[in-house]
């Protein structure tokens, strides 16, 4: 969700705490337009002009948001990677003359998704804790913790629900031919949907979190003993 390497980050304190600031700040490195604008431009333009010029416009929007982001001086990685999605997808498309495949590779990215999940489910590793590590830096040992890792498994099922929900309605709906709804969906699901997921899994968390009373990553890092106050922001 946020946060690195800074003292804030090690503590868990700071002077924005809650979903609202940590999902401003993920939002502002991330951005929305990388994931919505290609594929909606492309459903929207492939219904009035066909599917080349659909894929003419998929491309330059995806290009557009990468030149935006670089003149504005602002993080890449989304912006790029959405980039290589869109030429992935339209190529697949073009290859094969039908709109549909267009949603392949997110398809088939979210069916490897949900695996992936589930796997780190079975392994007691959960997919959210690796997700927090990666975004915080907190040391990984401590989402193994006893009194923290149930947290991560709690809303780590959560995320296996929604990611296996929305990759077998997508999949439907691309093996029914239905395209126009198989973009609308693909656009529902997409941020607006995962904002929802984020808000939920920030939430959830914090709260068991407290119930589970258990070390805060200071006290972790400290080997503070018993009692622990627990950790007092961030998931």
């Amino acid at each position: 969700m946020n946060d690195g390497s800074d003292s804030s980050a090690v503590s868990g304190t700071g002077s924005r705490p809650g979903v609202i600031d940590e999902l401003r700040e993920l939002y502002g490195r991330v951005g929305v337009a990388d994931g919505i604008l290609p594929p909606l431009l492309f459903a929207g333009v492939n219904t009035v002009w066909g599917l080349p010029a659909a894929a003419i416009v998929a491309l330059g929007s995806a290009l557009l948001i990468v030149t935006a982001r670089l003149l504005r001086g602002k993080p890449l990685r989304f912006a790029v990677t959405g980039l290589v999605g869109t030429v992935l997808a339209v190529v697949l498309a073009l290859r094969s003359g039908w709109a549909g495949d267009y949603f392949l590779p997110g398809i088939l990215s979210g069916v490897i998704t949900t695996l992936a999940i589930i796997g780190s489910l079975i392994i007691r590793r959960p997919f959210v804790a690796w997700s927090s590590w990666i975004a915080r830096g907190w040391p990984l040992t401590w989402y193994w913790h006893p009194r923290v890792l149930p947290a991560y498994m709690k809303v780590t099922w959560l995320w296996a629900a929604f990611f296996a929900i929305r990759s077998s309605v997508q999949w439907w709906l691309y093996a029914e031919g239905e395209t126009v709804v198989l973009g609308l969906v693909r656009i529902a699901t997409g941020w607006p949907a995962f904002l929802a997921l984020l808000i939920a899994t920030y939430v959830l968390g914090r709260r068991r979190l407290t119930e589970l009373a258990g070390p805060s990553v200071a006290d972790y890092a400290a080997g503070t003993p018993e009692p622990w106050q627990g950790q007092p922001r961030g998931f």
